[in-house]
């Protein structure tokens, strides 16, 4: 995958052959192609092309569960005695896609049980379905940085999702530097983000018309 250090060095080194500003960091060029990267990534959902592509997706192996209230997950109306688990820790960053955070999958820590993706309002339906108590597949739903899962009662699960930044799981290289993290953005999509970029970063850096002389009282 094209690393952040790829994609700024790409972009500068284009952009010297309109002018070279001083001014622009390193981190403006990784804002704008995060930006560029994360409207693109949208329409690619959006068309159904995202899911398929590995390379753009980080695991999160073992992420432990608690206890929480049915009320602070958003679920109002539920049958009492419905319990609900909930991610301790918030999740890392991840980038939205076209109907929300783009999470590959959610299942058991080893792999073998998928949960399914629903929300607070779907859920409540659900358990009040005739059928509901026949039904013994687990759900999830993401809300404000955590993931609720109201009908499991496992100690953690397993998260697949396109994570913006660099990831803490058993695959991290704690002597990678932050350059030499990989963008998650599929890679035929690299030349067109570089362009928007290019173009937007070449226009702010255009020099403004030279106006009346500082020192003079344009007023007189």
């Amino acid at each position: 995958m094209t690393t952040i250090g790829e994609a700024v060095s790409r972009v500068r080194n284009a952009l010297k052959a309109v002018k070279e500003d001083p001014f622009l960091t390193d981190r403006t060029i990784y804002y704008a192609l995060t930006k560029y990267g994360q409207t693109l990534l949208k329409r690619e959902d959006n068309q159904f092309r995202l899911m398929k592509i590995s390379s753009i997706f980080k695991v999160l192996p073992y992420v432990e569960l608690i206890d929480v209230d049915k009320v602070e997950a958003g679920c109002i109306g539920v049958y009492s005695g419905c319990y609900f688990k909930r991610t301790k820790d918030k999740l890392p960053t991840i980038f939205d896609g076209a109907m929300g955070p783009i999470l590959r999958t959610v299942s058991s820590i080893d792999g073998s049980i998928e949960m399914n993706r629903t929300d607070p309002g779907t859920w409540v339906s659900i358990t009040k379905s005739t059928t509901f108590k026949y039904n013994k597949r687990p759900y999830f739903w993401y809300l404000n940085g955590y993931l609720y899962c109201p009908n499991i009662d496992w100690d953690a699960i397993r998260v697949e999702a396109v994570f913006e930044g660099k990831v803490e799981s058993c695959n991290t290289d704690p002597c990678l530097v932050r350059q030499d993290d990989p963008l998650p953005f599929p890679e035929y999509l690299f030349s067109e983000i570089e362009q928007f970029v290019i173009k937007e970063l070449t226009m702010a850096m255009q020099i403004p018309t030279d106006g009346p002389d500082d020192s003079q009282n344009v007023l007189r």
